[in-house]
Formats: structure tokens, C-alpha cells, sequence
């Protein structure tokens, strides 16, 4: 499985040769991210794979609408980052740019207003998927439960906004 410290392609060429990363930078058409670019799954069932390909082995199954963050693109592929800070690969194909988040805490409060001192309208669980509504603002995301409820969280309770 890899690590949040896995952050860039391997080129397989000895570490710190520059003829190995001029080879690799020349072969391999990469595109760094900008950081905090995140995407939805947009199908059910998506493989993650721990290279871009079809062959790579397949290290688990996402469910739709998990919040990623992408980290580089590569023709068709994108390595992303998920809430724990695992990597993989997916076919950019099976990424939306609908916007979701996914509770951190053990229990996320979503308040009416953009305050705790509104009315609190529901809690959610650790790892539960809400859609993002409007863009994060002053430690804030608006956020819609699945069944239709909505409010404000506070973005240190969420990942992905």
C-alpha cells in the first residue's frame, strides 16, 4: 500500500541521477497538480490501482462520490490522495469534478447558519459523504446529507473542501 510520502512518480533510475531524472522527466509526461484540487469517484465500484495501468495490481474499490485529491495526471491517470492519505492511481475518466466531503471527526456538528451558535440540524458519523454545496469560507463548508438535509460544518470536521 502506499503512503502519503509517495507524492511524485517513481522514475526507475538510481535515486539523485540527474542523466535518470532528465530520462525520466523526457519519457514520462507528467503534470503536477495544484495542491487542493479535489475530485468525486464518479461511478460505483471504481478500482484503485497502485500504477497507472489497466495491468497495475488493484489495491481496493472506492465507492461513488468519495472525495479525492489529485496529485499528478498522466495521460488518462490520475494519482490520488483519499482522507486516510493513501495513494493510487485511477483512470481520469472516473472522476468528477462534483464536490464532496468526508467527516475526519467522530462526529461532525452541521449548524443552520455558519455558526455554532445557529441551530444545530443534524450530526454525521466519521466517514460519512456529504455533497459540497457552496465553496469553504472563513472555516465553513456548506454541505447536503444524503437524505436531503442541509447546513454548515465546520471544514476541521470534513476532508476535501
Amino acid at each position: 500500500m502506499k503512503h502519503a510520502h509517495d507524492a511524485f512518480v517513481t522514475i526507475p533510475f538510481p535515486p539523485y541521477s540527474a542523466l535518470g531524472l532528465l530520462i525520466g522527466v523526457l519519457l514520462c509526461p507528467v503534470h503536477a497538480i495544484a495542491a487542493f484540487e479535489f475530485f468525486s469517484l464518479a461511478e460505483n465500484a471504481t478500482v484503485m490501482y497502485d500504477a497507472p495501468s489497466l495491468k497495475a495490481d488493484k489495491l481496493y474499490v472506492a465507492s461513488r462520490h468519495l472525495p479525492v485529491e489529485a496529485v499528478v495526471k498522466v495521460e488518462g491517470w490520475v494519482k490520488v490522495r483519499d482522507s486516510g492519505g493513501s495513494l493510487a492511481w485511477v483512470e481520469e475518466k472516473a472522476l468528477s469534478e462534483k464536490r464532496y466531503v468526508i467527516v475526519t471527526a467522530s462526529q461532525a456538528e452541521i449548524y443552520q447558519a455558519a455558526s455554532a451558535s445557529s441551530a444545530l440540524v443534524f450530526q454525521a458519523q466519521q466517514n460519512v459523504v456529504m455533497e459540497q454545496l457552496e465553496p469553504a469560507a472563513n472555516g465553513w463548508v456548506k454541505v447536503r446529507h444524503r437524505d436531503g438535509q442541509t447546513g454548515y460544518v465546520r471544514t476541521q470536521q470534513v476532508w476535501g473542501s
